[in-house]
């Protein structure tokens, strides 16, 4: 069942477990992030053929590919993984997938001409998409959220398809419904909300136009120690900021779970697409996570404004109903985050702006 909100008695009960408090650095961070589930592995033996991800360099493509290679070997199945992204910042982010046995591709996915030298296979993991910096360069959202998954969908017609979209298409969710379900009709707020719902409309109707078979992942949020809606929080209690309360109430998950999640959609994928959402089972408090930081550093909370009664919610009951829960608790995330925030470990420093109500990123 979902707790409608972590608060009071409830919260303070919250166990943490002993079990591994500690997470000693990014390499085995990435062990974790990237071990693939028993499910998993029966996903990627089942299938057939190579799989590319597109749009690979971000904050979770590298492990959730990392996860497909390794499912697919523990299968024992040989598959080409490839990832597909500009890898316009260095050559590390290249060097480090070939180490894990990932092969790249350099590809601008808004570059109409580049399309025809992708390489081909019957499964695709879209996780390209324009989120932050969005407010100013609307233009360019649209072309990221919205153009690209038309050429993506001619390209890869005859593939199957899981990609990646946001809870931010349902719009604020009263706190006490305990999110948006998959039935519920769409209400995104601000721009960017709005072309991540033209999205999955362009692959929607692609989807039905050429009988490719689709999952849609309604994520609301993975996390891990570098980065998330929790490593937000603790960051500021740690430094001694106000932690906001403008939006009150969310949703993690441990980025391990969202990537076995997502790649067991695949099984899943169907025409029309096949929707689903990904999130932890807890209607999180932000108040109450800020004061179990406070007591993990061992140091005073302080917060600016107050809760709403609405919040960007996901209900993601389906999902475990497909996978089971999932396997970190939130009583281990927050020690590990905790304790990776102590010791001024590595981040991506890169904000969620998880308080933003009106949709500007």
């Amino acid at each position: 069942m979902f707790a409608p909100d972590l608060a009071g008695s409830e919260y303070d009960e919250l166990e943490l477990t002993s079990e591994k408090r500690s997470i000693k650095n990014v390499e085995e961070l990435e062990d974790i992030l990237s071990t693939p589930s028993e499910a998993t592995i029966r996903t990627m033996g089942n299938l057939k053929g190579d799989l590319v991800v597109l749009g690979i360099a971000g904050k979770m493509g590298p492990t959730l590919a990392r996860m497909a290679k390794r499912a697919s070997d523990l299968a024992g199945v040989t598959r080409r993984v490839i990832g597909v992204s500009r890898f316009s910042g260095s050559s590390d982010a290249e060097k480090e997938l070939n180490g894990w046995g990932i092969e790249t591709h350099r590809c601008d996915l808004l570059d109409e001409k580049a399309y025809a030298k992708l390489p081909d296979a019957p499964n695709v993991v879209y996780m390209a998409g324009m989120k932050f910096g969005s407010t100013g360069q609307e233009s360019l959202t649209w072309a990221m959220n919205a153009f690209v998954p038309g050429l993506v969908s001619e390209r890869y017609h005859d593939s199957r398809i899981a990609l990646f979209s946001t809870g931010n298409v349902y719009g604020l969710s009263p706190v006490m419904r305990c999110g948006s379900q998959e039935t519920d009709p769409p209400n995104p707020v601000g721009e960017y909300a709005q072309s991540c719902l033209g999205r999955e409309r362009i692959f929607e109707h692609f989807s039905r136009k050429n009988k490719t078979k689709m999952s849609i992942l309604r994520l609301n949020y993975a996390t891990e120690l570098r980065y998330g809606v929790l490593l937000d929080v603790a960051q500021k209690v740690f430094s001694g900021q106000a932690v906001p309360l403008s939006m009150g109430h969310m949703n993690a998950i441990w980025q391990t779970d969202a990537s076995a999640m997502s790649l067991q959609s695949l099984d899943y994928a169907s025409t029309p697409p096949f929707v689903l959402n990904i999130a932890g089972p807890e209607t999180l408090s932000v108040r109450r996570m800020a004061e179990k930081f406070g007591e993990l550093f061992q140091k005073p909370v302080e917060f600016e404004g107050e809760e709403s009664g609405d919040a960007l919610l996901n209900n993601a009951e389906k999902s475990f109903r497909l996978f089971g829960y999932p396997k970190v608790s939130l009583g281990q995330m927050l020690p590990w985050i905790a304790d990776w925030v102590a010791r001024s470990e590595k981040t991506l420093d890169k904000p969620t702006h998880f308080e933003n109500r009106a949709g500007k990123f």
